[in-house]
């Protein structure tokens, strides 16, 4: 995956890739022909590179030891790197219905990368609320099954648009008031990001981290 980001004035909690590779399957992924299977495909495919670019930036590390196939004929066959810590706790947070694909994504690499017991992923059921003009008024909570307390975890809610943050925003308000415990991390991970999102979570949830492929400033203010 290109490591390439993208120069902007949002400070240092955002991180907003710029990989032509990615770009390219956002923009199939945003064309008006394309359907289904193909959306969920892409879906996958983008968070994949998404999540992986989150756990590289946000996840505690280990330098391991491992005997490769080599270790039988020498004894130079020994990998030394530095890998995500097993022992990390993360909590991966599914903002039905849209961040079901993404969450699902996450939570499947993570459990290839770290010991599965230290990973969750919890559902809330959230929508927001417009008015007679369509304008986000707000959001509704239906209900939620969170599975514990978030204490020390690295807390990642992986949602495709982030277009007002007030569905984020709530979120990560209920997790605050009503879950135990406080995260090492906050990290909010979308495909797409608006100038609008951004300025509410660094007013109102300034502890998050965002994690990006696009900024969309389409229907902003100049």
């Amino acid at each position: 995956m290109s490591t390439h980001l993208l120069e902007h004035r949002y400070g240092e909690k955002v991180t907003i890739l710029d990989s032509p590779a990615l770009n390219g399957l956002l923009a199939q992924l945003s064309a008006r022909d394309t359907v289904q299977p193909r959306i969920n495909q892409l879906l996958r495919r983008l968070y994949a590179a998404l999540f992986q670019n989150v756990i590289d930036q946000e996840a505690a590390t280990v330098e391991t030891v491992t005997e490769t196939r080599m270790a039988e004929y020498t004894d130079k066959g020994v990998a030394r790197t530095t890998t995500p810590d097993p022992a990390q706790r993360w909590v991966l947070v599914d903002l039905a219905r849209a961040g079901m694909i993404p969450a699902e994504v996450c939570f499947d690499l993570a459990n290839e990368l770290i010991e599965p017991s230290n990973v969750r992923v919890d559902h809330v059921f959230i929508n927001r609320q417009t008015d007679e003009n369509e304008q986000v008024t707000g959001t509704h909570v239906s209900g939620n099954k969170i599975g514990g307390d978030v204490e020390d975890a690295l807390l990642v809610f992986p949602d495709p648009m982030g277009a007002t943050g007030s569905s984020i925003r709530d979120a990560v308000q209920l997790y605050q008031r009503e879950v135990e415990g406080t995260p090492r991390r906050i990290v909010c991970a979308h495909l797409i990001v608006t100038p609008e999102y951004l300025r509410r979570l660094a007013d109102e949830v300034p502890e998050a981290r965002v994690h990006a492929l696009r900024l969309d400033r389409g229907l902003s203010s100049e």
